[in-house]
């Protein structure tokens, strides 16, 4: 019998590293979880979280060889959650430049992903985040600490904040050797630059708070997964 109390996530598996780390978390946080690339549990949870560490161009061919942007695609169209974790939201925008290596993002958010203007590459470690106000994935967690592992970042937000026809997206920025977005919260796309789940009771409290804002269906069986 499948059990419709807790909502239900699919990691998506497409050949990223520490997806068993995330799995663990979301199940702390409170998620029925399913590690999968399989259509019906990509577009059949209630959330999908898109992990992705190494290089940007890399984690966008993993993507392209499982068919994740289009079902991602058709997830953020019909309003169904996503969670882009570390080069998960990088690959959300227009494109990406490592080692003079261009390559193009998903395209949701204008902007560069680029290596961070520091004197210490990678930033690793823990850092502050500075959130909108009526942020969801923050609340309660603004002025907590967040764990990074990353070189690369957008650091200019270019998104036409005038167009009165759509809700501007809410932006989280952090700072090493200068303004980087942390995470951005746009409907039902969220993304977050830093690991939720490596930042202990902070990261747990954040994913807590994106799968309490999950519209449950229970669609997802818990047999089904990898």
């Amino acid at each position: 019998m499948t059990n419709t109390s807790k909502p239900t996530v699919t990691v998506l598996d497409y050949g990223a590293g520490n997806v068993r780390s995330v799995v663990r978390a979301l199940e702390a946080a409170g998620a029925r979880v399913v590690l999968s690339r399989r259509e019906k549990d990509v577009l059949g949870a209630d959330g999908l979280v898109v992990p992705g560490v190494g290089a940007f161009k890399a984690v966008m061919d993993g993507l392209k060889e499982v068919d994740a942007p289009r079902m991602i695609g058709r997830r953020v169209a019909g309003g169904r959650p996503v969670l882009g974790i570390c080069v998960g939201l990088q690959i959300f925008f227009d494109k990406g430049v490592e080692h003079g290596v261009k390559a193009a993002g998903m395209g949701e958010w204008p902007g560069v992903v680029e290596r961070l203007k520091a004197d210490v590459v990678p930033h690793m470690g823990w850092n502050t985040i500075s959130a909108p106000e009526g942020s969801v994935l923050f609340h309660g967690i603004e002025n907590e600490r967040f764990y990074f592992v990353h070189s690369y970042a957008v650091q200019e937000w270019n998104f036409d904040q005038n167009n009165e026809s759509m809700v501007p997206p809410q932006v989280t920025w952090s700072d090493h050797g200068g303004p980087f977005i942390a995470a951005v919260e746009n409907g039902p796309l969220s993304a977050t630059q830093f690991h939720p789940e490596k930042s202990a009771e902070a990261g747990l409290q954040l994913l807590r708070n994106w799968i309490g804002s999950l519209p449950v269906t229970g669609r997802l069986d818990e047999s089904e997964g990898e």
